[in-house]
């Protein structure tokens, strides 16, 4: 029946399972998208799921933008109306097919639909912003297309406008009042209308179109936005997007944040991701990078067009930047996140602290800075027929950056400190007295071999420890001291050695790492900004390094011993 009477629907889906089969070109982003949804349906069936797909809602978004009309090009010419592609259908009527299963209201607000020029994004935009306009059932819906510049927020207006005056019967059916700059809804009070820079008090959109946010300096607009959907029950906010050149500004960051969510690395229920890019591994100028970047391939942008601007890319530097950001839809200059997540998710069972009892163990501590995150990390070395390392967190903050206004992370600092995952200490700067006593309670239930830090902020510390009779190693955070240990890490989670027990602060953080490659080949963890922390990753690198030290001169001396010349 769902196949019959949920046409649209069905076609999507068989997107998604092509795409996960490999019968469809895609990338890693896209295959994640497509296997989340599919996941997420299986999981739908336990009553512990919050969450189930209602096809009728993702039919009917589906059906409405195909009774618009093209408004440019030879489609618009022959007076065709919308045909949504495959991928378009999954892309944005799937996340209306979601709902929560309490309140049947729609499980995602945020839609980001990433995906390079000519693959129909205006389209796509002006046709979710009707729906919200009118069809969606919100009373007094406010629906904005924003933008930097009166022409970039027009883009999206203007084809929703025409699609409206193209199409008699729409307008009357309901009650639209098109107007030079807006339209609007007499009989409910509905708007529709473009906005440059924010929306003015008392404004309360139900959609907000963000179209070309790559050109956005700052993250106002979209803040400004989403925080006066505060009054809505279901509200949406649709960013689509192509990359740009710059890896500061606010697009970037959701692009990664949404990388994140897709891979696990961070838990973002309520945003739906489409991310149509090549794969980190792809030569840019092939066909199959273009194919993955585009999915409208040959459909509204064509193959000639591309291998065209392509070879002019090759041949001129000025040309390959625009080309990689426009067509295969790359941020030029953005570093590459070291650890591979999907195998980092695929952790090994983390013994607990109790039945490590007993076990050699290596504390890492990175103590870069007092007035924000800082970690202690213990690495438990494999023994007897265990071969995994075992490691475990702990994580200060003082109270005052918890709460402090402004503070990026403020949000994710309290979801963890209400799961008891953050040492809290008083006042304005981490108390380093509370982390010294937890070492002491370390040393008496563990057999801790070393404890490794950083001399920087520690000298005090490291001091008072060693007068407790504590091991402490001095490992500066240099290339030389890192790079193999950092190295080691990376082998240990790609062969599932490295049991991190799916902290999702150590998840976090080590989604943040970015590698540093020198000239020897040599590595060192980076970040892109000062509000994506890593020091978890430092602290067990830290701590691998003293292990590994000791488990190859331990290694040495058996060689050494069962040699049989020497004995």
């Amino acid at each position: 029946m769902a196949r019959t009477k949920y046409t649209n629907v069905a076609k999507a889906e068989k997107y998604a399972r092509d795409v996960v089969a490999g019968k469809i070109i895609a990338c890693k982003w896209v295959k994640l998208a497509c296997q989340r949804h599919l996941d997420d349906k299986k999981a739908s069936r336990s009553k512990d799921f919050p969450y189930k797909f209602d096809p009728a809602k993702a039919e009917k978004i589906a059906k409405f933008i195909q009774l618009l009309p093209h408004t440019k090009g030879k489609w618009a010419q022959d007076r065709l109306l919308i045909t949504l592609e495959p991928w378009q259908l999954f892309s944005i009527c799937i996340p209306f097919g979601w709902i929560h299963k309490k309140t049947k209201l729609r499980r995602y607000t945020r839609v980001i639909i990433f995906v390079p020029r000519k693959n129909g994004k205006s389209i796509i935009a002006a046709g979710i912003g009707l729906y919200m306009f009118v069809a969606d059932g919100e009373f007094g819906a406010e629906v904005y297309s924003g933008a930097t510049t009166e022409k970039q927020a027009w883009e999206v207006f203007r084809p929703a406008k025409q699609m409206v005056d193209r199409t008699p019967q729409m307008k009357d059916w309901y009650g639209i009042e098109s107007n030079a700059s807006n339209m609007n809804v007499s009989r409910d009070g509905s708007r529709f209308e473009p906005i440059i820079g924010t929306p003015g008090d008392g404004s309360s959109p139900s959609c907000a179109l963000v179209d070309e946010y790559h050109e956005h300096k700052d993250s106002t607009l979209y803040d400004t936005m989403e925080t006066g959907m505060g009054s809505r029950e279901q509200p949406m906010m649709v960013v689509i997007t192509t990359a740009g050149s710059g890896i500061g500004g606010p697009c970037y960051m959701l692009i990664r944040d949404a990388q994140k969510m897709l891979e696990g690395a961070m838990d973002i229920p309520d945003m739906w991701a489409m991310i149509y890019t090549k794969d980190e591994d792809d030569d840019w100028t092939s066909e199959i990078a273009l194919r993955k970047a585009n999915p409208n391939y040959d459909i509204s942008v064509s193959g000639d067009f591309l291998e065209a601007r392509c070879r002019d890319a090759v041949q001129s530097a000025r040309k390959q930047n625009t080309f990689r950001t426009k067509h295969v839809n790359e941020f030029v200059g953005a570093k590459s996140a070291w650890m591979n997540m999907s195998k980092w998710n695929q952790a090994p069972e983390r013994l607990s602290l109790d039945e490590l009892k007993g076990r050699p163990c290596y504390i890492g501590l990175d103590l870069a800075t007092k007035i924000d995150v800082v970690a202690k990390v213990m690495v438990f070395p494999p023994h007897g027929d265990d071969p995994n390392y075992h490691v475990h967190g702990k994580y200060y903050i003082p109270e005052a950056r918890l709460y402090e206004e402004g503070e990026v992370n403020s949000e994710r600092y309290q979801e963890w400190d209400k799961l008891g995952l953050l040492t809290v200490t008083d006042g304005e700067v981490i108390q380093f007295s509370v982390i010294e006593d937890d070492i002491r309670d370390d040393m008496a239930t563990h057999d801790v071999q070393e404890v490794a830090y950083d001399p920087w902020q520690a000298a005090q510390l490291a001091q008072n420890m060693e007068n407790d009779g504590v091991t402490m190693v001095e490992i500066r955070h240099t290339v030389q001291m890192i790079s193999e240990p950092m190295k080691e890490t990376e082998a240990l989670v790609l062969s599932q050695r490295w049991a991190h027990g799916h902290c999702p602060i150590m998840t976090w953080m080590m989604s943040n790492v970015t590698a540093t490659l020198d000239k020897k080949d040599n590595i060192y963890p980076n970040k892109e900004r000062s509000e994506n922390k890593i020091d978890g990753p430092v602290a067990g690198i830290m701590a691998l390094a003293r292990a590994t030290v000791h488990d190859q001169g331990a290694g040495n001396l058996n060689d050494f011993l069962m040699d049989p010349i020497i004995a």
